[in-house]
């Protein structure tokens, strides 16, 4: 079974070495009539001054996630919800995209979700991390690859998703993927210096807030949150932005390339991250993180990925600047 080197955290970066897609078709027109920017399914978030990165001791130092520090924002809309495969069919339908997934033949699949069949098939899984799977035949649509469905599951995230495929979607619907200043903003819903978008208590008087991993990893999971993959989008308490799912559940891309000596030290004013790199930032964790693991389904936690990746954990939102006129 060939084996790939496993990045730190509980995605896995696809070995496109071969093969490599030149010349991704992203869609250069919209269907959405952006003539009268109306805010349904999007939350407001006001420009100004905001306090973010990590003090509490719980992050990773090698990750980037500090120093606490302060940074402005121009007003911007985020959407409430991570992409739906409803919303991404759409999109698919409108364009006729193929996404990377497909385009390359395989994405990764976490063990369990294959059947008996499908897991002697595969053929790849991650040094240190045997329960990803690289699965021929899965993609967005076929999430475990052939023989499975989207049919019940329209409101979930869509997943098996790129970035440069979410970077296509949002270039569709007029809008963008947000800067990790941005989410990371949206995600604290006004909260200032917490560990998650509801405060620094991870299950308030024994409340689940999020999907997550619970049980022992990656073996059993006593799906105490009520889930064992991707709950539907809008699951769980929201938070003060009224956003659903920014910790935990799916991955979220965003738009910067990766640094991990903290990239915006120097830029206080909506920072953009690093003019390049190799991978780009993915926020908030997943179902499948853990603290025996892997404890980023924090606010201030970070991970990366390349752009052509995709695995059954990532998903992603869209931002849109603010226009003249937009509605509330």
């Amino acid at each position: 079974m060939k084996q790939l080197s496993r990045p730190p955290c509980c995605t896995i970066s696809a070995d496109r070495k071969s093969g490599v897609r030149q010349n991704i078709d992203f869609p250069t027109f919209s269907s959405v009539d952006t003539s009268n920017q109306s805010s349904e399914g999007m939350a407001l978030v006001k420009g100004g001054e905001y306090i973010l990165g990590a003090s509490d001791g719980r992050g990773f130092e090698a990750d980037g996630e500090g120093p606490v520090r302060k940074v402005e924002v121009k007003t911007f809309l985020i959407d409430k919800c991570t992409v739906t495969n409803a919303e991404f069919a759409a999109f698919v339908s409108d364009t006729g995209y193929i996404t990377e997934a497909e385009f390359y033949g395989s994405s990764f699949v976490f063990y369990r979700f294959l059947s008996p069949s499908i897991l002697k098939d595969s053929t790849m899984s991650v040094v240190d991390a045997p329960w990803w799977r690289s699965v021929t035949g899965s993609s967005w649509k076929r999430p475990e690859g052939p023989g499975s469905t989207i049919n019940r599951r329209k409101s979930h995230p869509v997943i098996h998703v790129s970035w440069n495929d979410a970077t296509a979607y949002s270039q569709w619907a007029a809008k963008r993927l947000p800067t990790e200043t941005e989410w990371e903003i949206a995600a604290c819903g006004g909260l200032e210096n917490s560990t998650y978008p509801w405060g620094n208590d991870l299950l308030p008087d024994a409340k689940h807030m999020c999907n997550i991993w619970q049980g022992n990893f990656p073996d059993h999971n006593t799906e105490e949150d009520g889930d064992s993959g991707p709950s539907p989008a809008k699951s769980f308490p929201v938070n003060g932005y009224g956003l659903y799912n920014t910790c935990g559940n799916v991955w979220e891309w965003c738009s910067d390339w990766f640094g991990n000596k903290y990239l915006y030290e120097n830029v206080k004013n909506n920072p953009l991250g690093p003019t390049s790199g190799t991978q780009k930032v993915i926020k908030g964790g997943s179902y499948l993180c853990h603290d025996s693991y892997c404890n980023r389904y924090r606010i201030a936690a970070r991970s990366a990925n390349t752009p052509d990746s995709s695995t059954g954990n990532l998903g992603f939102r869209c931002v849109t600047d603010v226009r003249l006129g937009y509605t509330v």
